[in-house]
């Protein structure tokens, strides 16, 4: 008997660890939306509000390529309390650092294998990035 193995492009990685991993921050008591834009023009893949005001950022990998090549990730440590590397179950993991948040996602949710340290964001940026984030998921429920 054959086996067949099944190849995603990277696009299609991305979308599905996206999927998942806001599927767990959903499950997980946040509010995530994908693509967000941040004040220093870097878009994060994944922010999420929590249900007390903190706010966490995931960076979506799509594999080894993606990773080595996008060294941007603490661009974006100023706009979030928690941050997160999200990846697919194969990637290797060992090749992340250590420092911030792990979760290990498919299209059907994701598991958190490392809690980040958290930064609390100072007063002022916290409600700056908190009235953005409800301003954009507003318009986003309005205009779909």
């Amino acid at each position: 008997m054959e086996t067949l193995v099944l190849t995603l492009s990277r696009p299609e990685t991305t979308s599905l660890v996206t999927r998942g991993a806001g599927r767990l921050m959903a499950a997980l008591g946040y509010a995530p939306l994908a693509e967000v834009t941040l004040p220093n023009g870097r878009r994060a893949d994944i922010m999420a509000l929590g249900p007390r005001g903190e706010i966490a950022i995931a960076e979506v990998k799509s594999g080894v390529e993606d990773f080595r090549s996008d060294r941007k990730w603490s661009d974006y440590l100023p706009y979030c309390d928690a941050f997160y590397f999200a990846v697919a179950p194969e990637f290797p993991k060992e090749l992340l650092p250590d420092e911030p948040g792990l979760i290990v996602a498919d299209s059907f949710g994701g598991a958190v294998l490392r809690e980040p340290p958290t930064t609390p964001l100072a007063g002022a940026r916290r409600k700056a990035i908190t009235i953005a984030f409800g301003r954009l998921a507003a318009t986003r429920a309005s205009w779909e």
